[in-house]
Formats: C-alpha cells, sequence, structure tokens
C-alpha cells in the first residue's frame, strides 16, 4: 500500500502505531500522523490515502464524526478503529458505518500486523479489479470511437458501467503518431494507443493545456472541442482526428479543431486539382528511371509544396499517393517486389510526425528506385556487358572465379551485376558457374580415362572431395558411378559387345 494516516491524540500511542506498521513486513510508502479529526479531514480532502487508523476520542472531532465526514468524500481510505474497551459501543458504530475493523487499546502488535496484512490483500485485490476493468473501458471506449454504427442500447451500458470510472465530465480528445511510451496508471487522463495508427489522449479540460505543454510539447497533435459524456465521444475522436491530419499536412503544432481553415485562392485550389489529375500522377510514375532526375524531384516537391499550403485536402493527398504506389507496383513489379516493407512503412503516412518526416523518408526511397531502374534499363550497354560476364565465366570457369572477379573483369558495379546477371541468366552467379563446370565435368568422364583428381582441377576445384560432393548433389551419383553408369549404357547400345 501507498499511504497509511495514523490519527491518534496522543503522541506516543502514535509513534507506537507507526513502529508496529513499519515491523509489519506489509510495504508502506508514506506512513502519516495528525492529532485529531479536522486535521486528519484536510489531509484526505487534499490526497488519498489508503489506510486510516483512528482513535474515537479526540479533541475538536471525534473519530465517529472524523468517519461520518469521510462518507461524503470522492476517495475513502479504508478504516481501523482504535478504541479503549469503554469506548467498544461507538466502534461498533464506526463499523456500521463502514470502518473494516477495529483494536482495543493496547493496541497488540501481532493483532496489528493481522489487521494490516488483511487490508493490504484487499487494497492489492481492488487494484487488480480495478486494472482490469479500466483494461475492458479502454477497449469499450476504442469501440465506440471506431464504430459508426453503434446502437443506443450499446451507449447506455456503456455510461452505465464506465462513465463513473472515467473522468469524462468535460474532455478534449489529443490525436497524434503513434509513440513508445510508458504511461502510468496515475496519469489525469486516458491513453489509447495505436488505434488505426494513432495515439489518443482522454483529457479533462484542465489539464490539456499542461498536457500539451510537457508530454506532447513537441508532437504534431489535433486536438477535439470540448465535450462531455462517453456519448460525444466517437465526434471528439473524429474531431481530433481531422485536426491531427491537418497538423500533419501543415507542419504545425498542435492544431485545433475550432480553428477555421485556411483561406485558399481559387486559383490554387485549381492548382491543386491539376496536380491531382490523371496527367500528373502518371507522369510522376513516368518520370522514374529516366534520365530526367531534376525534373521527377521538381514535380514531386511541387505536389509537396501544394499539400503543405492547403492547396489539396489531406485525404486527397493520402489517395493520390495510394494510387501512386499501385500504379508504381504495376509498372515495375519486376523490381518492387509485391508487399515491400519500404512501401508498407511508407503508406502508414501518419505514424510519422509530419508530412516533412515522411517526405524525407519517401524521396530517398523514390530516388532509389529512380537509380535502380535507370541502371537497370540501361539495355543496350547493361546487357552487352553481362554477355561479355558470360563468356569471360566460360573461357575462364576452371579458374578461382567469384562473383567480385567477374564484376570487376566487365567494370559494374557488384550489386547491380548481381541482379542483371540473374536476371538475364535465370539464375544466379554460383549456381550459373556450377552448371558450366558440372557439365564440362559429366563430359569428361564421359570422353576421357582422366582420374576424378585430375577432372576436379581441371574444371576449377582443387579440392577433389569438395568437388565430388558437389557433383553427387548435382547429379545425384559420385562422379565414379556416373562414368560406370555412362560406360554400360554405352555397352549395351553396342549389343553387348566388349574388347577381351
Amino acid at each position: 500500500m501507498k499511504t497509511v494516516l495514523i490519527v491518534e491524540d496522543e503522541k506516543m500511542i502514535r509513534q507506537g502505531i507507526r513502529a508496529m506498521i513499519q515491523r509489519s513486513g506489509v510495504p508502506v510508502e508514506v506512513i502519516m500522523e495528525c492529532a485529531n479529526g479536522e486535521m486528519a479531514l484536510d489531509i484526505l480532502r487534499s490526497q488519498k490515502v489508503d489506510v486510516m487508523f483512528t482513535d474515537i476520542r479526540m479533541p475538536k472531532m471525534t473519530g465517529v464524526e472524523l468517519v461520518q465526514k469521510i462518507q461524503e468524500l470522492p476517495e475513502k481510505p479504508l478504516i481501523v478503529a482504535v478504541s479503549g474497551y469503554a469506548d467498544f459501543s461507538y466502534a461498533v458504530e464506526m463499523l456500521r458505518m463502514g470502518a473494516r475493523e477495529y483494536l482495543l487499546k493496547p493496541v497488540e502488535r501481532e493483532k496489528l500486523w493481522e489487521v494490516l496484512r488483511s487490508l493490504e490483500q484487499e487494497i492489492s485485490k481492488d487494484r487488480e479489479n480495478s486494472r482490469t476493468s479500466k483494461r475492458l473501458g479502454r477497449q469499450q471506449l476504442k469501440y465506440l470511437m471506431l464504430n459508426e454504427r453503434i446502437t443506443e442500447e450499446e451507449i447506455t451500458t456503456m455510461q452505465t458501467e464506465y462513465e463513473s470510472e472515467f473522468d469524462l465530465r468535460a474532455y478534449q480528445v489529443c490525436v497524434l503518431n503513434p509513440k513508445d511510451v510508458e504511461v502510468s496508471q496515475e496519469q489525469p487522463y486516458i491513453y489509447l494507443h495505436n488505434i488505426e495508427g494513432d495515439d489518443v489522449y482522454l483529457v479533462p479540460e484542465k489539464n490539456t493545456q499542461l498536457l500539451l505543454k510537457n508530454e506532447l510539447a513537441q508532437a504534431y497533435v489535433g486536438v477535439s472541442l470540448l465535450h462531455s459524456g462517453i456519448r460525444e465521444l466517437r465526434t471528439a475522436y473524429q474531431e481530433a482526428v481531422a485536426a491531427r491530419r491537418r497538423a500533419f499536412c501543415v507542419g504545425r503544432m498542435p492544431v485545433f479543431a475550432q480553428e477555421s481553415e485556411k483561406h485558399v485562392p481559387e486559383e490554387f485550389c485549381e492548382r491543386g486539382q491539376r496536380l491531382l489529375g490523371a496527367e500528373m500522377k502518371l507522369q510522376r510514375v513516368q518520370l522514374i528511371g529516366t534520365d530526367k532526375t531534376d525534373e521527377l524531384v521538381k514535380a514531386w516537391n511541387g505536389l509537396f509544396h501544394a499539400v503543405r499550403n492547403e492547396w489539396i485536402k489531406p485525404s486527397d493527398f493520402v489517395n493520390s499517393m495510394n494510387d501512386f504506389f499501385k500504379e508504381t507496383q504495376k509498372t515495375y513489379r519486376n523490381i518492387l517486389m509485391e508487399e515491400q516493407e519500404e512501401v508498407k512503412k511508407l503508406k502508414a503516412y501518419y505514424a510519422y510526425p509530419a508530412l516533412t518526416d515522411w517526405q524525407a523518408e519517401f524521396m530517398e526511397w523514390i530516388l532509389e528506385l529512380h537509380e535502380q531502374i535507370n541502371s537497370r534499363f540501361d539495355s543496350s550497354k547493361n546487357q552487352q556487358k553481362i554477355k561479355q560476364a558470360i563468356a569471360y565465366i566460360q573461357e575462364n570457369y576452371d579458374r578461382d572465379l567469384n562473383m567480385a572477379v567477374v564484376s570487376n573483369h566487365i567494370s559494374m558495379n557488384y550489386s547491380l551485376f548481381s541482379a542483371l546477371f540473374k536476371e538475364y541468366t535465370g539464375s544466379n552467379f554460383v549456381n550459373y558457374l556450377k552448371g558450366i563446370r558440372m557439365e564440362e565435368a559429366k563430359r569428361l568422364l564421359t570422353e576421357t580415362d582422366l582420374r576424378v583428381i585430375e577432372i576436379s582441377t581441371k574444371i576449377g576445384y582443387d579440392n577433389e572431395k569438395h568437388f565430388m560432393k558437389i557433383f553427387k548433389a548435382s547429379c545425384g551419383v559420385s562422379p565414379s558411378e556416373y562414368r560406370k553408369n555412362v560406360q554400360n549404357d554405352h555397352f549395351f547400345r553396342g549389343g553387348g559387345k566388349s574388347n577381351g
């Protein structure tokens, strides 16, 4: 438990109870003391107390009066009455009003420890139940925010079960890009992580500005209007999402739902629509892989400039980019993998803080794709170089060859050579070289009497055992068995005749 309050006008008894609590084995973070009920009530009004030990007979306010006043507080401690034998009837009255236990003076150490352990179990169970209830409540809040067809009955049920659990009397919703953060259960707001790509905060009105100045100080966040109750939550969420989309595009933090949209002159709106038109969409795809790199960059910068200045709405921008990725995937399907991870990441637009962050990553990706396509589809030069590489391999397969040697021979980037070689031959370099060597090995086994070790050396393998292992994996039999099978085949084809 976190906090215990001892209310007792006799100092020696207070200190004795404190000492017993400290030696009980029950972890207590803070033990507070006060000498009368009035002081205790002030403390209880200002902070949460888990357990309160209170005497009955005290000046200014008795223990019975204190317990009566506590019933009016929103958060009540677990109460243990401490009384002399003569005051037992008052202790019974306090139990009737909600006290959990009573202790007779002089307080016995073992009895106090037993009571404290019992209350600790109750507090732990209540906290676990509260956590479970809040987890379920958060799931219901998510459901309400995302479900446009929620029924009146469902809303009424949520109001009954969760409106008292969460402080939604006067609140605003804040939406921003998802962050990996640890949020304490004690925070004065409800935190919902990664709802459709956004982090969502449900914040009491009095805490909104504080949150924006602290935890969300550097965030491109969208903030809803002021709302009240679970019934208005979906509307508040939609307002905050729209404001967040705008904050992403214009690069401003924060953006409030009540802000009027920027007035954009008609000529700029028309320019924005032209940038979204079929002709410009096609141009942005077709410029990829050409020698017009400057035009490609200019075309994209023009689109992003229009989005930042609100000539283009956030939803239209996202739709346009989705069309672009789809068309690019179709046009360059031999280069782009069907489910390319980089494209998946880029399509999660609002996972980025702002458009400028997304733009930087997108331009890096598209220029890399541009260079890759430009290099790959310079067909006449590249195909000629690959042909040179194949001729070099066929002439030098008996040497210690690897891809680095061959790509250097034709003066081509290693990675580009690897990709183009596979595209041209249908095989990677290692398998292609192995295929040539195995074909030559089979020819030598069939047409010559060379020993296996000699054949191994002739086709580029210094290690005979390594050659035999590769040959068997490739042909299914050892070199000697292959030669024997070929000779037997010749024998039977020749009518069974043999020398000798």
